[in-house]
Order: C-alpha cells, then structure tokens, then sequence
C-alpha cells in the first residue's frame, strides 16, 4: 500500500525511517492511516522533518492511530491540553533506557515527539529494536527469557546518587512517585498485531519475580545489553518542526544529555494500548496503583 508522492526511507538496517512527501499535519483518511501503520510495524520508529505542527494538530495526528491517554500518570500536562507531556530538560532528563509508562497495566501503544525547541548540538533520542534484541539472543537464554516476568514500578532506583540531588530535582521526583505503580509484565511480549516477540523491560522493571533483587539486575542487565547494542539502535538527531512516531509495545527509548544545559522542549502525546500477554498467554497484572484516570484499556 503506498500514497502519492510519499516515500519511506530506511534509516538503519534494522529500525528507523524517515517518511517523505507526507504531511502529519493534513487530514489523514483510512489508506493514509494504515500506510502509517504497515511502515510503523515495520520499521518500528518513523521521522518525518518539516512537520509544521501546533499542540492540536499533534493531538489529531496520534488519535488517527487510538484513543489518547492524558499525559502522564503523575506529571502535569501543558496547561489547557490535558493529553500532552512537556518533555523539558528544565523539568529533568530522561537519559535511562526505558519503555513508556511500563509501570501501569496497559503502557501506551505509540508515542509521538515534536520538537518545540532543540540545541545547536547533541540532545539527540536513541530508539532502540526490543525484537531484535530477543532475536540476537542465544538460543538457552531466549528459552529462559520466555518463562519470565518482571514487576515494573514508578518508585525505582535513580542512576543519580541521592546526595547530588537538589531540592528542585528532589521535587520532581516526589510528584512522579505521588501515586505508586506496581505492574507484573512479560519480559518476552507478543506483539498483539505483528506477532513479534520482543524484550519488553526497560529502566521501569526492577526484579524479575521469584529471583532476588541482585538475581533481578543481573539478569535484568543482561538482557538489556542485547537490545541496546548499536545494530539494535537508530540515532534521531532533533531539528525544528520535527516529529517522530514510534511503537511503544516493542521499542526502546533515551535522551542523550549531551548538549551542556542548553535548553531542549519537545511534546509527547500517546496513544492508549492494550494489556501485554506472554508466550504463554498470561496477560500483565497490576499490583498496586489504579490507572484509569490516565488510560483507557485499548
């Protein structure tokens, strides 16, 4: 299925692609929407550049793919657009890997970014492959992956020491903890359209069940390391008037902070997923924290 004019371009062997002679901006209708969602499926995260979109044009863009979520479950929206998150390096960094939201039942399925305002250098995103990350894994450690699930939480361990930390970053983290999310998820999930199966853990899952915390990291650790290695991994280097849609469900995501402060905004709006099941048909269970106010089930 192709559009006129529209043309999707590879950016790395194994995901990433910028989408050409398309404006997310315009009234998509059907054939658009799942041209959109046959390249996404494939390509995992596509770019487009010159996408001249304002807060209601980005919101009209993500709803053509489901219901939107609010912004987040803890942090606030930008006023008057309860739908969007201000991804601002003035309100912290999110230099972790991580998969959106994973510590509610059912974590959004896409997320988009526009770029509101980028450095003269680096704050570039990496978005990372989950199925290939479980394809690269050795046959006895895929076997093992497939048994396993992993509780995800709000309330984690931060890279950064408590004692470095200011009262305004001390703050931040307060709120996003205000209400606490404990949620049982797959470490294998099937993709409910694809088929594929992908590492679903990320920054947010903190201990494998049955295994000790120490057990957790390890392991945990491991597994990450096969979907953050480079061929996994494309490079998004931010411009103005920039967009980028990617699938939640089997991706990875990190903001490079490596842009000496300067400021850097962009929106996040997402689209409302449905619970993850494993290889075994288990779907995900909540252990603590109600989400209903952030996310319908898809």
């Amino acid at each position: 299925m192709t559009t006129i004019g529209t043309d999707v371009r590879k950016l790395t062997g194994r995901i990433g692609a910028e989408i050409v002679g398309f404006d997310p901006a315009g009234d998509l209708d059907d054939t658009q929407v799942a041209f959109l969602t046959d390249a996404l499926h494939e390509h995992k995260a596509l770019v487009f550049r010159n996408a001249r979109l304002d807060d209601e044009t980005q919101q009209r863009f993500a709803a053509r793919f489901g219901e939107l979520t609010k912004a987040h479950p803890t942090v606030p929206a930008v006023e008057g657009a309860p739908t969007i998150l201000p991804v601002d390096s003035e309100r912290g960094r999110a230099n972790h890997w991580h998969t959106d939201v994973t510590f509610v039942l059912n974590p959004p399925k896409a997320s988009t970014l526009r770029s509101l305002v980028v450095p003269p250098y680096g704050g570039e995103t990496l978005i990372a492959n989950a199925a290939a990350a479980y394809r690269d894994l050795p046959e006895p450690l895929r076997a093992f992956a497939d048994t396993l699930r992993a509780v995800h939480t709000n309330d984690y361990d931060y890279v950064q020491p408590p004692e470095t930390v200011d009262e305004q970053e001390r703050a931040r983290r307060e709120q996003f903890v205000s209400r606490k999310y404990r949620t049982v998820h797959p470490v294998v999930r099937v993709h409910p359209v694809t088929g594929e199966r992908g590492l679903f853990i990320g920054g947010f899952a903190q201990r494998i069940e049955g295994l000790s915390v120490a057990e957790s990291r390890d392991l945990l650790r491991l597994l990450q390391s096969y979907v953050t290695r480079p061929e996994n991994v494309v490079r998004v280097a931010w411009e103005p008037d920039q967009l980028v849609l990617f699938d939640n469900r089997i991706t990875q995501h990190y903001a490079i902070d490596n842009y000496d402060g300067l400021p850097r905004r962009l929106n996040r709006v997402t689209v409302a997923g449905d619970v993850p099941v494993g290889l075994d048909g288990r779907p995900s269970e909540s252990l603590e924290g109600d989400a209903s106010h952030y996310t319908p089930v898809a």
